[in-house]
């Protein structure tokens, strides 16, 4: 509750930020200030916890599960503004709001963490969804960014309906909205549920960019400013994947009604995973790459929805954290580069060794190096998958996809080691390669002891 209090504080502070401080750098360390706040307030609400978990009016569930995944978005967010922050002043002259509108982002993501009812997960989407529209969009001179904001806003908006949709359905079948009450799991399947359930697992596939509800996800991502990007395919991404497993594993697992959705979900994912990695391979702009990176991220993902059991709760924590900050870590670099082209990256060993190694670190992470956080999160995810026992099939197309996806992340680090070139770049700071150092330092860190993260569930 914590966390959602000061999150939701924090956006109004920095929404009157900009109409006292003219000084855009002090907006920055402003913002930082509240995230440390809130970040120490959802730690020390631990304490207040009892056998578990605490529910509030039966509408959110406060457990050392949600406090832990909000303690991950909250420092990879962290992370983000120290890294890339300097650089919102540079989308347009409202600083202060753009940090306001990630405030109510995170406000969303500790609502989709621990929710109860159906109810608060409808608000948690729209919390989480209503203000990356407003950053894609929030470059008004660009006519992709215009355009990424319309095509998200339209397409979220028909997503929005399929959940309501599925909701509906579902609470027509059980009567109730609390998701521990609906005892979807028990008994004979019904047909009603049944359609609800299908609906809400397209809505969220829409919202988390599995195919075949993918289509947005690279245009908006490459029209949306860089800087923002870098944080809806992260944290935001990963907000979406917690209410997906809170929902399917809470309320809908066991019985009969496993094995429906579960066949679902694993054709989804499937195809994510193939059409996120092949159609990555061809493209020729590195922030278009990672867009449909992202998209494959999204298949390993979701086989911790698919797999009902422990090993899958404690896989997608490591890899929301894993792949949160080697993400971030990727696109600071690329937001100070001029050309998002392979090509731009060329050389970029020889003018700026330090951003090259830290570059390379977060690639392998991404690709799941050993001695990274990405190759202990994939290991997770893929044993949750052995451990479900029927899906071996499926963990073996992951790990061909898995091997394709080196493929594409070599060629950047190939471009920058190994070809000749002058990458031009914006100013860099001390402060930042020092960021850069942390952030590197943090994935080989979770990749060589992950039991620090994931002891603490």
């Amino acid at each position: 509750m914590n966390a959602l209090i000061f999150t939701a504080l924090s956006g109004v502070v920095m929404m009157f930020a900009g109409l006292f401080v003219r000084n855009k750098q002090h907006i920055k360390f402003i913002a930082i200030a509240a995230l440390l706040i809130t970040f120490g307030a959802n730690l020390a609400e631990l304490s207040t916890i009892a056998a578990g978990s605490r529910t509030v009016y039966g509408m959110i569930t406060i457990s050392n599960f949600s406090i832990l995944f909000n303690a991950v978005a909250f420092g990879a967010t962290l992370l983000y503004f120290m890294l890339s922050g300097s650089a919102f002043e540079k989308v347009g002259e409202h600083v202060s709001d753009y940090f306001a509108l990630i405030f109510f982002i995170l406000s969303g993501i500790t609502l989709a963490v621990s929710f109860s009812s159906l109810l608060m997960l409808f608000l948690a989407i729209e919390i989480m969804s209503i203000p990356q529209y407003i950053l894609a969009g929030s470059d008004k001179k660009n006519p992709k960014s215009n355009e990424a904001s319309l095509k998200y806003f339209l397409m979220g908006s028909f997503s929005t309906g399929i959940l309501l949709m599925g909701i509906t359905l579902i609470y027509g079948a059980t009567g109730t909205f609390n998701i521990s009450d609906l005892g979807l799991g028990e008994g004979e399947v019904s047909p009603l549920a049944l359609c609800g359930i299908i609906l809400l697992a397209f809505a969220l596939s829409f919202k988390v960019s599995a195919a075949p509800f993918h289509f947005w996800t690279p245009d908006v991502y490459d029209g949306s400013p860089s800087v923002f990007t870098s944080f809806m395919a992260t944290v935001v991404k990963a907000g979406g994947f917690i209410a997906f497993i809170r929902i399917f594993h809470v309320a809908f697992a066991g019985g009969a009604l496993s094995a429906h959705w579960q066949l679902l979900l694993s054709i989804i994912t499937a195809v994510t995973l193939i059409i996120g990695n092949f159609t990555a391979v061809f493209q020729q702009s590195v922030k278009r790459m990672l867009a449909y990176s992202s998209i494959a991220q999204a298949g390993f993902m979701l086989l911790s929805v698919i797999a009902l059991n422990d090993m899958a709760t404690k896989g997608i924590i490591l890899y929301a954290a894993a792949y949160s900050v080697a993400t971030i870590g990727v696109f600071a670099v690329l937001i100070k580069l001029k050309d998002y082209t392979f090509d731009g990256f060329n050389g970029l060993a020889r003018t700026q060794p330090l951003l090259a190694v830290t570059t390379t670190i977060f690639l392998f992470s991404l690709a799941g190096i050993p001695l990274t956080a990405g190759f202990f999160a994939k290991y997770f995810v893929l044993t949750a998958a052995v451990q479900q026992g029927n899906l071996l099939w499926l963990v073996i197309v992951a790990v061909l996809c898995a091997a394709i996806s080196v493929y594409y992340y070599f060629r950047v680090i190939i471009a920058m080691f190994f070809k000749q070139g002058e990458p031009k770049t914006s100013e860099i700071t001390g402060g930042f390669k020092f960021m850069l150092v942390v952030t590197a330092a943090i994935v080989i860190i979770l990749g060589v002891f992950p039991g620090l993260l994931l002891q603490l569930i």
